[in-house]
C-alpha cells in the first residue's frame, strides 16, 4: 500500500502526536525552517499568508530542521517561542526533523517523491543557496536549504515545490487558486 500525506503522524513542538489526517480538506503549505538562517524573515510572510487565508482553509505546517549549517539549534518549544515572539506566528510548528539523508523523516521522503524539483530559483539568492548546499552530499530530489515550500491541494495532492529563496507572498496567487 502506498503512503498518502494523510497517513503520517508527526510530533508537534511539545512532542504530542498530530495526525496529518486532521488537515484533510485544507490547502497546506509545508515548510522546513530554521530560526538562524538568512531566510528566517520569511516567517513574517508565512504569517501574513496564514492571517489572510486560514479562514478560507489554508494551513501552514512548519517543520524546523537543523541539517543546514546547524541553523535551528533550539528545542522545538524554544523554536515555537522565538517564532511567536519575533514574527507573531500562529500556525502549527512541529518538532525538528531531518529532511535529507538516511535519517530523513518519511514525510519528507514522500514530499520529495511527489515533487522532486523546485519551482523558481530565487535569482541571485537562490544561486548562492545552491552553492552553499554543494558542500554536502546530495541525492536527487534533496531539499537544498531551509524554507523549501511544498504546496498541497485540498485532496492531499502535492502540487508544487518552491525553492528556498522564493518569497512566500510571491506564491499567494497559486495558494488562492487552490482555496
Amino acid at each position: 500500500m502506498t503512503a498518502r500525506l494523510y497517513d503520517f503522524v508527526m510530533k508537534d513542538a511539545q512532542g504530542n502526536n498530530v495526525a496529518l489526517s486532521a488537515y484533510a480538506g485544507k490547502v497546506l503549505l509545508i515548510v522546513n525552517t530554521a530560526t538562524r538562517c538568512g531566510l528566517t524573515p520569511q516567517y513574517s510572510e508565512l504569517q501574513t499568508l496564514y492571517a489572510r487565508y486560514a479562514g478560507q482553509g489554508l494551513e501552514i505546517l512548519d517543520f524546523p530542521c537543523n541539517q543546514f549549517r546547524n541553523q535551528a539549534p533550539e528545542t522545538g518549544s524554544e523554536i515555537e517561542q522565538v517564532c511567536q515572539t519575533k514574527f507573531g506566528t500562529q500556525f502549527k510548528i512541529f518538532g525538528k526533523i531531518d529532511v535529507n539523508g538516511a535519517d530523513a523523516h518519511p514525510l519528507y521522503r514522500y514530499l520529495k517523491a511527489q515533487q522532486p524539483h523546485d519551482s523558481g530559483g530565487g535569482g541571485i539568492k537562490g544561486a548562492l543557496l545552491k552553492l552553499a548546499a554543494l558542500g554536502s552530499k546530495r541525492e536527487a530530489g534533496d531539499i537544498e536549504w531551509n524554507f523549501t515550500k511544498f504546496l498541497v491541494d485540498r485532496n492531499g495532492r502535492v502540487v508544487n515545490r518552491f525553492a528556498p529563496a522564493v518569497a512566500p507572498l510571491s506564491i499567494e496567487g497559486e495558494i488562492k487558486s487552490l482555496l
